[in-house]
């Protein structure tokens, strides 16, 4: 496999993992039959957005690169806060 295969299969994956977030949200909202964000979304968004940042960078793509890059840190914090909460609940 060439390098730009594996940059493609790269940006799929995070492409899929992107996917994922909107997925889960849409089961969990459907089994609340509310609209809901679960925790899992969250890690969903990291994920895909941590790999997609690293295609965005491979591929020199500024606009790309600041959108993930943005989107990372309001993905980190909301962790952060489900962390947080978590710790609180069990002391």
């Amino acid at each position: 496999m060439n390098s730009e295969t594996l940059w493609l299969v790269i940006g799929f994956l995070g492409q899929s993992l992107f996917f994922m977030r909107f997925f889960v949200q849409w089961l969990a909202s459907e089994k609340a039959k509310r609209s809901t964000i679960p925790n899992l979304f969250w890690y969903f968004s990291i994920g895909g957005g941590v790999i997609l940042l690293s295609y965005a960078i491979y591929r020199q793509d500024p606009v790309f690169i600041l959108g993930q890059s943005m989107g990372l840190l309001i993905y980190a914090r909301n962790i952060y806060f489900i962390r947080k909460e978590k710790n609180e609940a069990a002391s």
